[in-house]
């Protein structure tokens, strides 16, 4: 069984066990189950349900496996010819979960 949902303003499409790696969901630890309700199509088989724009009833639930840091970003700016430049670095926090059970 197969379900593309809507999570943080990203559409993936996922399966029972898959693992991914999203924006932090908050207040969550690790161990934490968590529960989405915008699901946009659901594929069973030959069973294909869509949503206008939600299916109905559906959901997958889902397991935080670790809350972490994700690798560094660095943002280079430069002027040319005026002798500046500034260099940061960002680290966006992350949940890393696995997909339990879809529902629908």
């Amino acid at each position: 069984m197969k379900a593309t949902i809507q999570t943080q303003g990203k559409q993936v499409t996922v399966e029972e066990g898959d693992i991914l790696k999203l924006n932090r969901f908050t207040e969550t630890d690790a161990g934490a189950t968590v529960e989405i309700s915008d699901v946009l199509a659901v594929i069973d088989g030959e069973n294909v349900k869509f949503g206008n724009p939600l299916v109905e009833g559906a959901s997958v639930t889902a397991k935080v496996l670790e809350n972490k840091k994700d690798k560094k970003v660095i943002v280079f700016k430069k002027k040319r010819r005026q002798g500046w430049k500034r260099r940061k670095g960002h680290r966006q926090e992350i949940s890393v979960i696995q997909i339990e059970s879809i529902k629908g």
